[in-house]
């Protein structure tokens, strides 16, 4: 059990027929809980970390704990870091100690970002990380455009051919999904999801997971899709979990204890993510 490599995990969700939740954490009691939750449920999970919050946390305090913590789980537990948005962070990610990274060169033209991703996926590869690369524009929930402008979506010839130049591990795609909040409720693009699998061998990557409708996210499970990334729900319950431990009085402005107030909320949280993305009962 205990730490495992990202793309192993991605292709054993895909032959197994599961989706793996992928966490955003901030600080250890983040990743504790994550894991927590996927030693309860009995299915492997993965940690990952933003480095857009590396002014909060060093990405290599937080790549060393979620290390750490994963070897000691009793389940398969990957480490990640997410959307490096160029060149240098991805090398800051690997020399961090992050086991596996994410470049995103999505807003680059198409060739362009294959020369970003093939770069990478060469330094990494001397190191023995994974690198998840994404193609298509996965943009912000709170433009409407981002959301159903087809233009933005992953095309599939181009997929191909992205997987095939620069040997990425896994592929994260736009079919209707985006980050953060969104506007208005997403309609995933399932006939775009069912070509893509049917294209590429890589795992697939569903970013911007949180609020989107739970019949869409089994269908993509369904569909093949492997990895799906949560960090707005999740953060969401901290906020949540906190102000009900305020508003119940139970701290008494004690924060070590409304810290122990957000234990449970957040792990029952990631439970149930987990087992909505598990609709066919995969269990260790």
């Amino acid at each position: 059990m205990a730490l495992v490599k990202v793309n192993e995990l991605l292709k054993h969700a895909t032959e197994h027929h599961y989706g793996v939740a992928a966490v955003n954490v901030i600080n250890v009691e983040t990743v504790k809980y994550i894991i927590e939750a996927a030693e309860s449920e009995r299915v492997p999970v993965i940690v990952q970390f933003y480095p857009g919050f590396d002014s909060y946390i060093d990405m290599e305090y937080i790549a060393h704990a979620a290390v750490d913590m994963a070897k000691r789980a009793s389940v398969p537990v990957a480490v990640h870091l997410d959307h490096s948005a160029g060149y240098e962070i991805a090398m800051k990610g690997l020399k961090s100690g992050f086991p596996s990274v994410m470049v995103d060169g999505s807003s680059l033209p198409f060739e362009e970002n294959i020369g970003l991703t093939a770069s990478i996926v060469r330094a990494a590869g001397v190191f023995g990380v994974d690198v998840e690369a994404e193609l298509g524009h996965v943009g912000s929930g709170a433009n409407e455009d981002d959301i159903v402008n087809a233009d933005h979506y992953t095309n599939v010839d181009q997929a191909v051919e992205f997987v095939k130049q620069t040997g990425c591990g896994s592929l994260a795609i736009a079919v209707g999904n985006a980050h953060g909040p969104y506007i208005r409720t997403p309609n995933l693009d399932f006939e775009r999801i069912r070509a893509i699998r049917a294209a590429v061998s890589v795992p697939l990557v569903l970013h911007g997971c949180s609020d989107i409708p739970e019949d869409q996210i089994c269908e993509a499970v369904n569909l093949g899709m492997s990895k799906f990334n949560v960090a707005t729900e999740y953060f969401r319950a901290m906020y949540q979990a906190a102000e009900k431990v305020i508003a119940e009085g139970n701290c008494k402005g004690n924060g070590v204890g409304l810290l122990f107030g957000l234990r449970e909320p957040m792990i029952d949280f990631v439970i149930q993510k987990i087992r909505l993305l598990n609709p066919n009962r995969f269990s260790l």
